[in-house]
């Protein structure tokens, strides 16, 4: 297993000559500057590189590589991890099973991750789940980094460019080009650098309490419930008509889902969205009339054309149709409607929103990070009875915003309140742009 970590391009004695501020990056490339990766896929490799892991220091970093589009699960097929002293490892998920031994080992050690709420949960599937972490993607958010990708930030703290040509590759292949693998294995190799540059970023703004409840919250955030009817988040179901066109539909995608969890495959790819809309609105008499139709395309649109023709048939027969406007949920109406439907709740907002947005560029955090735009949404739609900063906090709290949101925002967005409330509302009709 190469522990070695990137090696950067020197620079050219032109390069050596210019100021600082315009040399060019340093090249981090998934060539033979660096050196072989092997991925771990025993058992007994496995147990071998928990005790190198052991004996190495300071925090762990690791990301992992799914092959979302590719497949229908969300698993992962690699984990990088790197630690100094240790080195990197590659492990294929598929062939070690559970990582609950190396769980044991480095559970309570920081974990450094770029964007872990990709991660976390395909992680935890394996049993490995952290007790705190740094994450330097809402680092850079945080401290208003114009971009936040990876290779951007590592390019910005640490002046090494950083090639991103495999982030969308289908990482179930097996075996696994080196290219790739030396690609995944940069993305930690960097990723302790890169933490210890953005910390000091972080404290010079003074965010390090911000960033710490940030990554907090991400680190213990509950996944979504499943949605009641996923089906109707189809591409182009609103431009049909009627409740037997939507059961249509609805047997449609059940039946490639249904699929496309047998064959592990992303059901876009036996059968795109744009195959079932089009399928619907022709609405074929026969299984050969919908074989035929030339915009019903897909990798399982022939060799499954039984299995859509009797989804058909069924969403035919049915007399449990959907309904036209979709299951009740807590969802409020766009802003866009409030002046006519909630014109006191559309003053409130219109009065926070530039509020917040000035507090945020000022201390150059992105707006929705100083605040989910749905916490001001509801908390304008629904206002405590009494509007001050205490009690929009509390509302705020139950929504689920961080203390260190709560203590800068709720007292702007309780004073916009009040002015809004003394500004006589905005009659229907006029200008409702947000």
């Amino acid at each position: 297993m190469s522990s070695a970590a990137q090696t950067p391009t020197p620079e050219s004695p032109a390069d050596s000559l210019l100021p600082e501020s315009q040399r060019p990056a340093r090249v981090a490339t998934a060539d033979d500057d660096h050196g072989h990766v092997d991925v771990i896929d025993t058992r007994e490799g496995y147990f071998a590189a928990i005790e190198q892991i052991r004996a190495g220091h300071g925090p762990i970093s690791i990301d992992a590589e799914r092959a979302s589009g590719y497949r229908y699960s969300q698993r992962a097929y690699l984990i990088q991890i790197f630690r100094r002293g240790s080195g990197v490892f590659l492990f294929d998920p598929p062939a070690i099973g559970s990582f609950s031994e190396l769980n044991d080992v480095i559970r309570d050690e920081e974990w450094i991750f770029h964007a872990a709420s990709q991660d976390l949960a395909c992680l935890r599937e394996v049993d490995l789940d952290p007790t705190r972490i740094f994450d330097t993607e809402l680092g850079a958010r945080i401290a208003g980094m114009p971009r936040v990708g990876l290779g951007a930030v590592v390019e910005e703290l640490l002046g090494i460019h950083l090639a991103k040509e495999h982030s969308a590759a289908d990482w179930s292949t097996r075996p696994l080009p080196q290219s790739w693998l030396v690609y995944a294995a940069l993305d930690v190799e960097l990723l302790v650098d890169l933490r210890d540059a953005m910390y000091v970023v972080l404290a010079e703004q003074e965010k390090i309490e911000i960033a710490e409840e940030e990554f907090d919250a991400t680190l213990r955030k509950e996944s979504k419930p499943p949605r009641p009817e996923p089906w109707r988040r189809t591409s182009g179901l609103s431009t049909l008509r009627g409740q037997r066109a939507l059961g249509l539909v609805r047997e449609l995608w059940e039946a490639r889902d249904a699929y496309a969890r047998e064959v592990d495959t992303a059901p876009g790819r036996l059968l795109p969205d744009a195959s079932i809309i089009a399928a619907v609105r022709a609405n074929p008499t026969t299984k050969r009339e919908l074989g035929g139709q030339k915009d019903f395309v897909g990798r399982a649109s022939r060799t499954e054309l039984a299995r859509w023709w009797a989804a058909l048939e069924r969403g035919r027969a049915t007399s449990d149709l959907p309904s036209l406007r979709g299951p009740s949920t807590d969802q409020l109406p766009p802003p866009r409607s409030w002046i006519d439907r909630a014109p006191e709740a559309d003053a409130r907002y219109k009065a926070a929103r530039p509020k917040l947005q000035n507090m945020a560029e000022a201390m150059s955090i992105p707006v929705e990070n100083l605040l989910t735009p749905d916490h001001l949404r509801r908390v304008a739609w629904d206002v405590p009875e009494v509007v001050d900063a205490e009690h929009i906090g509390e509302a705020l709290r139950r929504q689920g915003a961080r203390e260190w949101q709560i203590r800068f925002t709720a007292p702007v967005i309780a004073q916009a309140f009040v002015e809004a409330g003394q500004s006589s509302p905005e009659t229907p009709g006029s200008d409702s742009s947000v």
